[in-house]
């Protein structure tokens, strides 16, 4: 699987996961204004942005991305980096983290959650799977998932924010949302993996989300020895777009621990 990614900044590397439905486009705040302290690199998961060129025939399955993440730093000569993960980059990460932990040196997640889906919530994102492939686009992602990404006071203080996530969500491949829709339906949680965890967790919220909820924030950093939570006041679930200069200053502080 060819993944498109960038290189920006000097020093110890940075790796940036995107959330659902987004693509790496979603890091611009982070490209700016994190690459003075650090080397900032951010992909396009499979099937999004510039890695739109496929799938693979496996069943959709999270593991695949991790393997692509694995591969792209084997290409990139990188044996250590800080990972971070926001919501379905946060599943990433921390699948990441199982499989290869001594490869983590401190980790960011960012508005996400350990705990697998319930079966309601598994049984929604495949009902939007199906949808988006009946349809063949993201028009159902209109209704179902964008009001959900950004909170109440980005939606009312920030079109031009609104716009850009809107534009994002109805032109993202409708054929990697479908897949991985069903990939993130199928993974099981990683309370454990937390437990074990030898490096830094930064966990980031915002107290405007509607999708991850504070509990299950606390969970994380319950889960994880060396942890430390940040609480953006006013920012949904999009929090390094919705309060990029907070997120950063946050991550920076982790970035200097490390």
């Amino acid at each position: 699987m060819e993944i498109a990614y960038t290189r920006t900044g000097s020093g110890a590397p940075l790796v940036l996961l995107h959330a659902f439905p987004m693509s790496s486009a979603m890091w611009d705040a982070q490209r700016g204004g994190l690459s003075r302290d650090c080397e900032v690199i951010t992909l396009d998961q499979r099937g999004f942005g510039e890695s739109a060129g496929g799938l693979g025939e496996d069943a959709p399955d999270l593991g695949r991305v991790v393997d692509d993440l694995a591969g792209l730093l084997d290409r990139l000569d990188l044996r250590q980096v800080v990972l971070g993960g926001l919501s379905m980059g946060g599943y990433v990460a921390m699948a990441f983290l199982r499989r290869h932990p001594e490869r983590v040196r401190g980790l960011v997640l960012a508005n996400t959650k350990a705990s697998a889906d319930t079966p309601e919530a598994a049984e929604n994102r495949l009902r939007i799977a199906d949808a988006v492939e009946q349809a063949r686009s993201c028009e159902p992602l209109l209704s179902t998932v964008f009001p959900k990404l950004l909170g109440e006071s980005s939606r009312a203080g920030s079109p031009a924010l609104t716009q850009t996530v809107e534009r994002m969500v109805r032109h993202a491949p409708w054929q990697a949302v479908a897949w991985t829709q069903r990939a993130m339906a199928a993974r099981g949680e990683s309370f454990d993996v937390l437990a074990g965890a030898q490096a830094p967790v930064l966990v980031i919220a915002g107290d405007e989300d509607a999708l991850m909820s504070e509990a299950d924030a606390e969970a994380l950093v319950k889960a994880a020895p060396d942890s430390e939570l940040v609480t953006l006041p006013g920012v949904g679930h999009l929090s390094a777009m919705e309060a990029p200069r907070e997120f950063n200053e946050a991550v920076s502080s982790l970035l200097r621990r490390v």
